[in-house]
């Protein structure tokens, strides 16, 4: 899992030089367009999806009507109430397809027209893009068919999934997406891309069993086997059925992470990952929030960690399909090379370089476990912290993407003069926190982001990344 050699850098149109290959310049930013929809076959696409559950629908309505209706008895039945039900649907999704329509306005945002019965009109101002993703889900890809899901920075629902369209199709419209958000016309085409990681899928699969989580599922369910089973004696054996679980999260897990891999882009990181859904997702430049290097206790031996990442605007509970949006950059990876992904959102920052202040030794009374792991400091782009001992977590914020600060203080901090400083980021996984600091250091490192966070806004740029304006001043 070694990086290839960094390209031959080449100036930009500012004058500077970037570590990725620039892109060429194309015709100004180009107008609106016509209406379109969805690839016709997508009704069919979201009836196979629902005749899963319309063949148990039929499984429990047989008995029902077997009476009234004779002729439908067995599986004659089954599968006359399942495609029924998946003609109703494909009905339903008829009506909606024909009045679902997207398309890019004279502004070069997207716009997405729905509704069946209530005609509903959203506008996605793409100069707040917080990703794009190609999905193509196991029923998906038996029809060639993909899903684009695009995702801007707002409250409340800020993304547009379009279902379905032809992988060609899904992979130029993401390319049109990227590029309008951007500033450049859309016949720039799709912008080349350097290979950064790729995740063994053997050391996916041993990461996720040596997960602490893991270890401690199997073990509780191996206690309440034995127990059960000694006390109770072979009736306990119904307990096995415990012991899936873990095994049912791994391999969750395995099959969502499967062949991950990480490409640098002129256009952002392109993180690609799947084995029964195929995900490909773009995470434009200056978009990432907030990154955390999670490691358990058991991946220290060969120095993995996890990194995570917070991005304004991405969902984080789960979404239609289950799968969690939790951001993961890299599921798994040797340290140092997640260090060399992560200068790619965050250039020239070294997690492990920055001088971490231990708490004031009367911590150790409140985090007694933890005490050794806390850590706080700062350098010029980043603020970090640290914090665990059995699964050890070191994260950091860029000063401009500080939301706030705060400082908080419990009963018993108050009584050992303790508090801790937090720095507020956007929803996501990533939790920037200094626990357990003197009081008034906390007061003080959090007066002091607050001004650093204030100071790097004022320098920040444009939100067309591809457009380089001058950095505001006070002048």
């Amino acid at each position: 899992m070694n990086l290839p050699p960094p390209p031959r850098p080449v100036p930009d149109s500012s004058g500077t030089f970037g570590p990725a290959e620039a892109l060429p310049a194309g015709p100004p930013p180009a107008g609106p367009t016509a209406p379109r929809r969805t690839h016709p076959i997508t009704p069919l696409v979201h009836a196979a999806r629902v005749l899963p559950l319309a063949l148990l629908v039929g499984i429990g309505l047989l008995g029902r009507f077997q009476a009234s209706f004779p002729m439908f008895t067995g599986l004659a039945g089954v599968v006359v109430v399942a495609l029924v039900i998946a003609l109703i649907t494909a009905g339903v999704q008829y009506l909606a397809w024909q009045r679902l329509t997207f398309w890019f306005d004279g502004e070069g945002d997207l716009r997405v027209a729905s509704g069946i019965l209530t005609r509903t009109e959203r506008r996605l101002q793409l100069s707040r893009l917080q990703g794009v993703e190609v999905v193509q889900p196991l029923l998906a890809r038996l029809f060639s068919m993909a899903e684009v899901s695009v995702e801007v920075a707002g409250v409340g629902d800020s993304r547009a999934q379009l279902r379905y369209l032809t992988l060609s199709d899904a992979q130029d419209l993401r390319n049109e997406v990227i590029a309008r958000a951007a500033g450049l016309h859309p016949s720039t085409g799709e912008a080349p891309q350097r290979p950064l990681v790729s995740v063994p899928a053997r050391d996916l699969a041993v990461s996720l069993l040596l997960r602490g989580s893991t270890v401690l599922l199997l073990l509780l369910t191996t206690l309440i086997v034995v127990t059960t089973v000694m006390t109770e004696g072979p009736v306990g054996l119904l307990f096995l059925f415990i012991g899936g679980v873990p095994l049912v999260m791994v391999l969750t897990e395995f099959t969502r992470y499967y062949g991950f891999t990480v490409a640098d882009s002129p256009d952002g990181l392109r993180l690609r990952s799947g084995l029964l859904q195929v995900q490909a997702q773009t995470i434009p430049p200056g978009r990432v929030q907030a990154v955390e290097f999670v490691q358990s206790i058991l991946w220290r031996r060969k120095d993995w960690v996890r990194v995570r990442l917070n991005v304004a605007g991405m969902r984080r509970s789960d979404d239609d399909d289950g799968q969690n949006t939790d951001q993961v950059l890299l599921p798994v990876a040797p340290y140092d090379v997640a260090l060399s992904v992560v200068r790619q959102v965050l250039p020239g920052v070294d997690a492990r370089a920055i001088t971490l202040v231990p708490p004031p030794p009367r911590a150790a009374r409140r985090a007694w476990i933890q005490f050794r792991q806390l850590g706080v400091g700062h350098d010029d782009t980043v603020f970090a912290t640290a914090r665990g001992r059995f699964v050890h977590r070191l994260t950091v914020v860029p000063h401009a993407r500080c939301q706030s600060v705060r400082v908080t203080q419990g009963p018993w901090q108050r009584w050992l003069k303790l508090a801790s400083m937090h720095v507020d980021s956007v929803p996501g996984p990533v939790s920037i926190v200094a626990l357990h600091r003197d009081a008034g250091e906390a007061r003080t490192l959090a007066e002091e982001q607050n001004q650093r966070a204030h100071a790097a806004l004022t320098a920040a740029g444009t939100m067309r990344w591809m457009q380089h304006e001058p950095p505001v001043t006070d002048e």
